[in-house]
């Protein structure tokens, strides 16, 4: 009784595999017969997929990929006919080919019961996948323009993923071409509108070194890695695109600034004089140069230097007018101070003598700081402070009236 119960059961097995393996055949014939019923080949292919004898059968998946290869081509025909194809239909088809043919791949390189690989669907695999490649590109596109930049950097991941098989070695599909190039940038730009930063960082890496828009490239990766506080990585970016592309402000800026916040003054200063030398009529070189003997190094007399020489090259520089002025207003301040502690009367009115001529020479460029952005309150505080230090009654309570109008 137990061998014809085992008996039994096994024709049960063996005909559900049996059932399986025909699904795969039956679906494979609805989706190129003359009127394919892609609903129902699915739904046939779906159980060989999830069967435990069929699911470990290259053909099974290649069958997979076909389908949406087929459903893919129903609607280009309709494109190359001039009628409307369903868009959205046909590139979520031909994006869809690639997850199953590359199982489909992987199954067929598996040995047989003789240690040999018979290969049964590489050959159809690498036929359909260079012919559906640049559709892929296409679909990218679509997506794209519709601002649906996850689907858009999908599709764009994709085609370049196909295009690096060692399948397609020495192939027109492997060509590190134009469209190759374009493909890798836009999959860095829609890579950046994901949210997704170490996905952009891992997209805008690859595409870095391929000349297509390779200064954009550069700024979008820096960016990212701004977002991740990976100072190292944006530095050194930085450094490269400064070298790729000297003639671009951005890298040189960007580089300045890191130097001047992390107190590396003499970088600062190094990079800003290669930069005068390439452009000796830039104002705001000569003021950001002042800021850093200012502030960094407390070299009023560098400071002072560059500020007036970056007014010569720019006289409408409001920041290099109230960067001069502060440096005056600040030297009255601190001699003021001095002042205030003489107990000798004539050294005292000595010293406030000389805190007031430095308060003289800081009006004037306030004032026309003030003039030019009559809303800046820094500049109001500072001539608050003038017309304080200067009795100069009048003109004190009518600042002191802007300021509460404000």
């Amino acid at each position: 009784m137990k061998r014809v119960l085992l008996t039994v059961a096994l024709c049960i097995a063996t005909s559900v595999a049996f059932g399986q393996k025909k699904a795969v055949n039956d679906a494979q014939s609805i989706a190129k017969g003359t009127n394919p019923d892609f609903t129902e080949a699915r739904s046939l292919i779906k159980g060989a997929l999830d069967n435990s004898e069929t699911k470990e059968d290259a053909k099974t998946w290649f069958v997979a990929g076909f389908i949406e290869d087929q459903q893919f081509n129903a609607e280009k025909t309709k494109q190359i006919l001039g009628q409307k194809p369903d868009e959205a239909k046909m590139y979520e088809a031909v994006y869809a080919v690639y997850p199953y043919f590359k199982k489909a791949l992987d199954l067929d390189q598996v040995p047989d019961a003789k240690g040999k690989v018979k290969l049964k669907v590489t050959k159809d695999v690498k036929s359909i996948l260079g012919a559906d490649h640049v559709y892929l590109f296409n679909g990218g596109a679509y997506y794209f323009d519709q601002k649906n930049y996850q689907k858009a950097f999908d599709f764009f991941n994709q085609f370049l993923e196909i295009a690096d098989m060692p399948l397609f070695a020495g192939t027109p599909t492997a060509a590190k071409d134009s469209t190759y190039m374009t493909v890798q940038f836009y999959a860095g730009v829609a890579s950046t509108q994901i949210n997704n930063p170490q996905v952009a960082i891992k997209a805008l890496e690859r595409a870095k070194n391929t000349p297509y828009r390779q200064n954009d490239v550069y700024q979008y990766l820096c960016y990212e890695y701004e977002q991740v506080k990976d100072t190292v990585s944006l530095e050194n970016t930085l450094t490269e695109g400064q070298k790729l592309f000297p003639d671009e402000d951005y890298f040189m800026n960007s580089l300045i600034n890191i130097y001047i916040y992390s107190n590396r003054n003499d970088k600062a200063i190094e990079s800003l004089n290669a930069a005068i030398a390439k452009k000796p009529n830039d104002a705001n070189l000569y003021n950001v140069l002042g800021r850093v003997y200012e502030t960094g190094l407390k070299d009023y007399v560098n400071a002072e230097k560059n500020f007036k020489t970056a007014l010569e090259k720019d006289p409408t520089l409001v920041d290099a007018m109230s960067n001069i002025g502060r440096i005056y207003y600040n030297e009255g301040v601190a001699k003021q101070s001095e002042a205030n502690a003489i107990n000798d009367t004539k050294k005292y009115q000595e010293e406030t003598a000389k805190a007031k001529d430095l308060f003289k020479l800081a009006l004037p460029f306030f004032k026309k700081a003030h003039e030019a952005k009559p809303n800046e309150t820094e500049y109001m505080i500072a001539l608050r402070g003038i017309y304080y230090n200067l009795n100069m009654g009048q003109e004190l309570k009518a600042i002191e009236a802007q300021m509460g109008n404000k």
